[in-house]
């Protein structure tokens, strides 16, 4: 008499959990359209580079020279980042940079220029020697750019973005909104030929007009 078989003995079985073989997507069977491509390989990020978009701007936390509205950092001799539009603006209204900024703030000031806008001012070409003449004053203290291209701008909004003891002066509307964005940095601009502040504390003694 013939043995009765076990479990999972002789053809009769069944096989469980056993997965279908799928075809890779890569499989050259495939159609060239419906084929996946291989791993993309990432670029790394140079961290000098500047970001042109100002949706692209970091959000950074907040850092801790911020107490409340007031800006820890900020303090006479006042370092003051000069825009392009800035130098020409007080050109036309016959102003003293470095004695206008001083009847500003009551304090010494220490206009700042960075390499873009020096580049920016000599590419204007010889309509503004004046321009370009003021911005190599030796009062002035010269900032490196580590960056590619001369869009001041963006190297403008970067700076005060990582360091917070500088005060923007310009008289661009869209630098302005952007800067605004961006809390503890004071705006300097020229109105009724003279330069204003906005944004600084009352503690530090700016006038209000």
């Amino acid at each position: 008499m013939e043995k009765p078989r076990s479990w999972g003995q002789g053809p009769t079985s069944r096989a469980y959990a056993v997965m279908k073989r799928m075809i890779s997507l890569r499989d050259e069977r495939i159609n060239a359209k419906d084929r996946a491509k291989g791993p993309v390989k990432k670029k790394k990020e140079d961290p000098s580079a500047i970001k042109e978009r100002e949706r692209d701007v970091p959000r950074v936390p907040h850092p801790s020279c911020l107490f409340f509205q007031y800006n820890t950092q900020l303090g006479p001799p006042y370092h003051i980042l000069v825009d392009t539009n800035f130098i020409n603006f007080s050109i036309k209204a016959k102003l003293d940079l470095v004695q206008s900024m001083m009847d500003c703030l009551y304090a010494k000031c220490i206009p700042c220029i960075t390499d873009c806008v020096m580049a920016e001012i000599e590419k204007l070409g010889q309509r503004y020697r004046v321009a370009l003449r003021i911005a190599k004053d030796p009062r002035f203290e010269r900032l490196p750019c580590t960056h590619k291209g001369t869009y001041a701008d963006d190297c403008l909004v970067q700076r005060v973005t990582q360091h917070k003891c500088y005060i923007v002066a310009t008289v661009d509307k869209e630098l302005k909104r952007r800067i605004r964005k961006i809390p503890g940095v004071p705006i300097m601009y020229i109105s009724r030929h003279r330069y204003n502040i906005e944004r600084m504390p009352d503690d530090y003694g700016a006038p209000r007009f």
